[in-house]
């Protein structure tokens, strides 16, 4: 007779895949609403560009510093609550903008917004790999990842469209501080407890709970790790500077400034498609076609003329963006199932930090030698994932080894 709880995990991952996407539609919406409103709570509350930046840099950095402390957290009190009280918090903060007076109460509330929402990736994903443990973890990773960029153009688009409706800020904003509560309850509720379950039903011993980092294969893991580093590096730095590229090449400043969202359209058909085509061409595979197609897009860029390049743009957001799909879903070959919400928190750590630090550098580099070299230097490193790919290979996880 198969337990109760073992056909509950049967019953329940799509449910609980739906929630998470859910989460990320709203969290994503929460962290890239913000660059809708900066200019709105500048206008409204006479505040100077210095103070701007430090609203931008208050919520970026609580995001990436609560990370990683999440994972740890959720393994004593589980990643679902966790995720639930996370949500909560950001919901609550987004609400008191809304009623915000000034400047100061406008940087604590988007600190908790972006403490809230720094649990969301890695315990979502982590929530996503307990219920899907075998096949099709790459494709409800990539699903889940396709609708976080649904989130943040659906944001953006409700404030953008409720302005020119006539309609303040202050609506919409309190509208998503309610919807942040609701979605809370609803992770609460919703979401399977998948890691109990499991233990339960007797998939996992109870009493088998890694040590330390619970990294099986150390190699394998570095190899991961690198390639996200580089991976994230090049999709900061690419989306940072391509309107410069552009408009370099004579493109008016019209044209390129879409230049971003046409990547991102890409993008979210590659988050989509890379995780359903990883689970058929292999992850190894996978991870170098789409990086390699990355890196000649790039290339392509500074090769053909403006107006080429611009409609090229789409067809790199696909492998640009697509990759990420691949990586997240590779974490539970190399890390214990008890360690994943520490080991996604790291991942996404070294993703946040990239996104600060590579914009930065290749600035510099395009200060001082030109925005051509600055990408090309960008299109080029990208290549050092194959290697780093093959090494994965050769690391040989089981699951890896089987699907690579």
């Amino acid at each position: 007779m198969t337990p109760p709880s073992a056909g509950i995990l049967m019953r329940r991952p799509k449910r609980t895949l739906a929630t998470c996407c859910a989460a990320h539609i709203l969290h994503d919406g929460f962290s890239d609403v913000t660059y809708v409103l900066l200019p709105l709570l500048a206008q409204t509350f006479g505040l100077s560009l210095a103070q701007v930046g430090m609203i931008r840099a208050a919520h970026r950095v609580a995001m990436a510093s609560f990370q990683i402390p999440a994972g740890l957290i959720a393994e004593r009190f589980g990643e679902r609550n966790l995720l639930a009280l996370g949500t909560l918090i950001a919901g609550a903060a987004f609400l008191a903008l809304g009623y915000a007076p000034g400047f100061w109460a406008i940087l604590v509330a988007l600190f908790f917004a972006g403490a809230g929402s720094a649990v969301q990736h890695p315990l979502s994903s982590t929530i996503i790999s307990h219920a899907y443990p075998g096949d099709g973890r790459r494709i409800a990773l990539g699903t889940y990842n396709f609708f976080g960029d649904v989130g943040k153009f659906a944001f953006g688009g409700i404030v953008s469209l409720l302005l020119v409706a006539g309609i303040s800020w202050q609506a919409p904003v309190v509208g998503f501080g309610l919807l942040g509560i609701v979605t809370a309850i609803a992770i609460f509720l919703f979401v399977t407890n998948t890691r109990e379950a499991k233990e339960t039903a007797g998939q996992v011993k109870p009493a088998a709970k890694a040590a330390g980092w619970g990294i099986r294969n150390p190699q394998g893991f570095t190899a991961l790790c690198l390639i996200e580093i580089l991976d994230s590096s090049t999709r900061t730095g690419f989306l940072t500077f391509i309107a410069f590229v552009l408009i370099a090449k004579g493109l008016p400043d019209g044209w390129a400034v879409l230049s971003v969202p046409l990547i991102l359209i890409g993008g979210m058909a590659g988050k989509l498609a890379c995780g359903f085509l990883a689970e058929r061409l292999g992850i190894v595979r996978m991870i170098i076609i789409t990086e390699l197609a990355t890196g000649c897009g790039i290339l392509a860029t500074l090769a053909l003329p403006g107006a080429t390049s611009f409609l090229l743009l789409p067809l790199i957001g696909i492998v640009l963006n697509g990759t990420s799909s691949v990586l997240y879903a590779t974490i539970g070959d190399f890390v214990e199932q008890d360690r994943l919400a520490r080991a996604f928190g790291f991942f996404y750590t070294l993703g946040s930090l990239c996104g600060i630090a590579a914009p930065l550098g290749y600035g510099l580099i395009g200060d001082l030698y030109g925005i051509e070299t600055s990408m090309a230097i960008i299109g080029v490193a990208i290549f050092l994932t194959v290697p780093l790919a093959a090494l994965m290979r050769a690391s040989a996880a089981p699951r890896l080894a089987r699907t690579a």
